[in-house]
């Protein structure tokens, strides 16, 4: 409670003529808001807590100010009467600011609760088709996306240098073959010199091409 001091009318209400029987605070705080002769000894009787609970300077001077002009009567009704201290808590200026503000945030939860729960049929419908799609549409991409994982898994391997070099040896046994095949035909006389010249010099050719190519990956760092 608040203790007020300079004027007989006020030490004429102070919280001690109130029996605290009569009051609606418990005994315990009417008795740890009495002041004494002093303002050093108030002080010190107050507790830490309510110390913390006072309000500023400011809002103490300004609740002082409506309070000062009240008679003694008014004072103990205040002290007494519950419905009468709730009727002055409530016209205080700081009360009504914290009384809009709290109203205000009520009105906006409200709707924002309403509006949160207008969307919640679309939110079920969204929630329907990522189902669908997440047990239709996402299997069949995954199983794709499996598959060409494979196929570029192959494709590495076979442009890997190791993969190429033994393609290129056996595009060079292949030609070693044909050309030696060739040869024999001419020798048993089953092709005429001069198609036998032209052919066999162009099998020899990319013999030796690819020979020269395979010995040359061979002999490079990556070979």
């Amino acid at each position: 409670m608040f203790k007020f001091w300079g004027s007989q009318e006020q030490e004429q209400a102070r919280p001690q003529d109130v029996n605290p029987a009569q009051s609606w605070y418990p005994p315990s705080l009417v008795t740890s808001v009495t002041p004494t002769s002093s303002t050093s000894s108030s002080h010190s009787l107050q507790r830490p807590t309510e110390r913390t609970l006072s309000p500023s300077p400011a809002e103490a001077a300004a609740i002082i100010t409506l309070l000062k002009d009240k008679s003694a009567d008014d004072l103990r009704k205040l002290l007494s009467d519950k419905d009468a201290y709730h009727q002055f808590l409530l016209s205080l200026h700081q009360v009504k600011i914290q009384n809009n503000i709290r109203d205000e945030l009520c009105k906006e939860t409200l709707q924002l609760a309403r509006e949160n729960l207008e969307k919640e049929p679309r939110i079920v419908e969204l929630r329907n088709q990522c189902r669908i799609i997440r047990t239709t549409e996402l299997a069949a991409a995954q199983e794709k996306l499996n598959e060409l994982e494979k196929q570029k898994e192959e494709l590495l391997r076979s442009c890997s240098p190791a993969s190429l070099l033994q393609r290129l040896q056996e595009a060079m046994n292949e030609t070693e073959e044909e050309s030696e095949a060739f040869h024999r035909q001419f020798l048993h006389k089953e092709i005429d010199p001069g198609a036998f010249v032209q052919k066999y010099k162009k099998l020899r050719t990319t013999y030796h091409k690819r020979a020269l190519i395979h010995l040359a990956a061979k002999a490079s760092p990556t070979g």
